[in-house]
């Protein structure tokens, strides 16, 4: 399942450098995560880096953008290939 962030962002930027897919980006008003791009850390870290770092808890899973463990290990396959 991809991740999104909430409104409850504050735009504190620590987020996205540490996404390894470059999934995060600024939004018009917050940071957005791109669901093509974002395999919650599988195939890099045990846990969701973003999540790791967030001071606010403003990143839960994207119910629009259901994903299993190996869809998420297809997803990272098929981005590393791309680089």
């Amino acid at each position: 399942m991809s991740l999104i962030i909430t409104d409850e962002c504050i735009n504190c930027d620590v987020c996205e450098p540490e996404c390894p897919n470059n999934a995060i980006s600024q939004g018009d008003e917050i940071y957005v995560i791109d669901p093509n791009k974002c395999t919650e850390c599988v195939g890099h870290f045990d846990t969701p880096q973003c999540r790791e770092v967030c001071p606010v808890d403003c990143i839960p899973n994207d119910p629009a953008h259901v994903e299993n463990n190996d869809q998420l290990m297809a997803k990272f396959l098929k981005l590393s290939a791309a680089k």
